[in-house]
């Protein structure tokens, strides 16, 4: 066996080692985040939504849309969804899924909400002391970090006779992250239009020293202090914080600092029970699928087909392996898709092997076979999995576009798929048939070809 046989072996062995204790130890999976597969709505069960937004008051749609994504996927995750789909589609909707949500109107009532930032101030009682949260028995509540959470109402002032509250929807142009030329230390830097400059200004001076509380809905994500009673201008900063948390925060403001309109456009709910049939159906699919796969290709193939049965059964190893750790969203169509990618899995494999019998009737060696098949077989392997390579991306974008999900998740357990079995076939099979060319097997040329065809072989020639 040649070194470099030795070497591709030994890392076939170990992804293989890996890719085994990935789907069937729990400890390794649990280590990765990545316990079980992630299932579509289709399977495990829940919401489907899609929204358009109403972007025509946008300045800039395309932030604009980036910022309510942002926003949504802070809602729904604190709403508890396990693993919530939030993607983009086209240049206004957005598809939300929430896999084994029950509530699906309360979710849509969470969502709806528009994308307002609201500034807060403590509140307080008769002596003008900030008012700290109680439980049931009276005792002051505190955060883990031990301090007293505070209880919080709208920040407003007054302008020409009204009460105007102090919301994102004053922010004038882009709230963007700087650095003091100083220290380099990261700050948000945001402007007010000149009623939010008005009302900013009443509330500084009231708040000076005092923090003012920024909410998005009733969850405080900063508490800056006052550092100025008056900001000329209508300019501001808020500083105090690291630069990956100046940025979310910049990302929240700008998309709330005017309301966006959620429309929906699709909603559906899925029952978990059909779904947990279709996923027995479609593993006793996948398994009788790939064991005719095998059986044939030993039948007609002799020993290649055994290297190709086992090279397969480590290709779906790889692919289940790469669908869990990705992870995939496995839907009906995904699955389907994977299915459809084992029959193509094989399809290098016989053109490798056809091309083999060829060699090998023009008098090359059996050893001599192996290679030439693998190189000559590899021009046609090449271009018919690059016009599938293709044909998934087309797909992808489409599903894409038209907040499709399930013709997504068929186009990508379908690239991956038939990725990995370029991988299966050129470089695993491959290796076998090299390292089976080293032993006395080669000269039993029975093994290789139907009794048929042995007089079209000539061993050693």
């Amino acid at each position: 066996m040649r070194l470099r046989d030795k070497i591709i072996l030994g890392l076939i062995l170990v992804l293989l080692v890996f890719a085994v204790l990935s789907l069937a130890w729990p400890p390794l999976g649990k280590a990765l985040n990545r316990e079980q597969f992630s299932f579509g709505l289709d399977l495990e069960g829940g919401a489907h939504i899609v929204y358009e937004a109403d972007l025509s008051q946008a300045e800039n749609p395309e932030e604009a849309m980036k910022g309510v994504i942002t926003v949504l996927q802070k809602r729904i995750n604190a709403y508890g969804v396990n693993e919530p789909v939030i993607r983009q589609m086209g240049s206004d909707r957005i598809l939300v899924q929430l896999p084994g949500i029950k509530e699906i109107d309360e979710a849509k009532a969470l969502i709806g909400q528009t994308t307002l930032i609201v500034f807060k101030e403590r509140k307080k009682d008769e002596e003008g002391n900030p008012i700290v949260k109680k439980d049931k028995e009276g005792n002051p509540i505190t955060d883990e970090q031990g301090n007293y959470v505070y209880e919080w109402v709208t920040g407003t002032a007054e302008i020409n006779g009204e009460e105007k509250q102090l919301t994102s929807k004053y922010f004038e142009g882009k709230v963007e992250v700087v650095l003091q030329s100083t220290t380099n230390a990261p700050q948000v830097s945001f402007k007010w239009d000149d009623k939010g400059a008005e009302i900013f200004d009443q509330i500084t001076e009231r708040l000076y020293k005092r923090p003012l509380g920024i909410f998005l809905g009733n969850e405080k994500i900063s508490s800056p202090i006052i550092q100025e009673r008056h900001f000329a201008g209508g300019q501001g900063v808020i500083t105090g914080m690291e630069l990956e948390e100046a940025r979310r925060l910049a990302r929240l403001l700008n998309a709330g600092r005017i309301p966006v309109p959620l429309e929906t456009i699709e909603e559906h709910d899925v029952s978990p029970t059909l779904g947990a049939n279709f996923i027995d159906w479609s593993v006793k699919a996948g398994i009788i699928g790939l064991g005719l796969i095998i059986l044939f290709m030993i039948l007609y193939y002799r020993l290649p087909g055994v290297m190709a049965g086992i090279a397969l059964l480590m290709y779906a190893a790889f692919v289940m392996t790469a669908f869990k750790l990705i992870p995939v969203t496995l839907t009906l169509a995904g699955i389907a898709g994977f299915i459809l990618s084992i029959g193509m899995a094989v399809d290098a494999n016989v053109l490798i092997f056809e091309r083999m019998k060829e060699e090998i009737r023009m008098g090359r060696t059996m050893r001599r076979a192996i290679d030439v098949g693998f190189d000559r077989a590899w021009p046609a392997i090449r271009d018919s999995n690059i016009s599938t390579f293709i044909t998934c991306g087309i797909l992808y974008w489409m599903g894409s576009t038209l907040a499709v999900p399930s013709v997504m998740g068929f186009a990508l357990t379908l690239f991956v798929g038939v990725a990995i079995s370029m991988f299966s076939a050129i470089v695993v099979t491959r290796t076998f048939l090299r390292i089976l060319g080293g032993t006395g097997l080669i000269k039993k040329v029975s093994l290789f070809a139907q009794g048929g065809r042995q007089t079209m072989l000539s061993e050693g020639r």
